[in-house]
């Protein structure tokens, strides 16, 4: 019993705060509300940002799960023999470049150069938090979750070492920059260029620490890696939660105004095409929040 809970003890543990009670509910209600509205989606011909014989580029709104679109795309293309896949996946509330394929091989191809980082994504998000001091920063951390438990974030220290129910924990990395603070520019805002952060011990590294509290706050994110929730969670990190993300800490009523879901925007991927090699670039149109209304 005491070999047991001194192993026990050497879990490695996450550095950043679990969901807030009030997220359960609200998660179960939008889990709800997205089921109805994706049992009702179908894609247009002004969804699609990109289309050849291969594969096409689609615009997935916020609030509709990616088997939904994915399920709905044989009504928009007349080709009958295709085989449609996923060869990447947004969660249900962020909105943005979504990529299906037209075949198992195409899918197998764009599956690996994700896994192998060779694709370049950029998001775009709106939070809620401290003014930050820094102008482009990257957070290199660990990223995982025990039995049952949330996605977290985990010292960089930590990568590879396992936990409770047997799952290890797993690099993440992901560069910000600010766009504009409370609707100011970037290039208006007096920001120290920090270049690198490692998450290495349970405190961040890096403060947001200006002196005004709940700032808008509008950032791009380069993702390197792509875990489960990663932009989501390294701006709960840096203490800029992206708005509406209860889950992870972001408000969910702001201004008198009551927010369904996160905003989180995917807004290009750049690729090597998997058939012809061509370099392509697919953006998805910015959403009204995008300056920082």
């Amino acid at each position: 019993m005491e070999a047991t809970s001194e192993l026990n003890l050497n879990y490695p543990k996450p550095i950043s705060a679990p969901p807030p009670p009030i997220s359960k509910d609200i998660e179960l209600k939008r889990a709800m509300e997205a089921s109805s509205k994706s049992s009702l989606f179908n894609l247009t011909r002004d969804d699609i940002l990109y289309e050849d014989e291969y594969l096409m580029a689609v615009n997935k709104p916020k609030g509709v799960y990616c088997e939904a679109v994915l399920r709905s795309a044989p009504q928009i293309v007349l080709d009958s023999s295709s085989e449609y896949h996923l060869a990447n996946r947004l969660d249900r509330d962020t909105s943005g470049v979504m990529i299906i394929t037209k075949s198992h091989k195409v899918a197998a191809k764009l599956v690996k150069a994700f896994t192998e980082h060779k694709i370049r994504k950029s998001y775009i998000a709106l939070c809620i938090g401290s003014s930050p001091n820094w102008r482009r920063v990257t957070v290199s951390s660990g990223h995982g979750r025990s039995k049952h438990g949330a996605w977290r974030v985990y010292a960089a220290l930590d990568v590879g070492r396992v936990l409770p129910g047997g799952s290890f924990v797993r690099d993440m990395e992901t560069t910000f920059e600010v766009v504009s603070v409370n609707s100011v520019k970037n290039e208006s805002c007096e920001l120290e260029d920090v270049n690198h952060v490692i998450v290495a011990e349970g405190e961040r590294e890096l403060s947001c620490g200006g002196d005004d509290d709940d700032v808008v706050v509008v950032v791009r994110a380069f993702p390197r890696s792509g875990r489960t929730h990663q932009i989501r969670l390294h701006c709960q990190y840096l203490g800029i939660p992206i708005r509406g993300d209860v889950k992870y800490h972001g408000v969910y009523e702001w201004n008198g105004r009551t927010f369904e879901g996160h905003e989180l925007h995917a807004e290009c991927l750049s690729l090597d095409h998997p058939v012809t090699g061509d370099s392509i670039v697919i953006r998805a149109p910015l959403p009204y929040w995008a300056a920082g209304d």
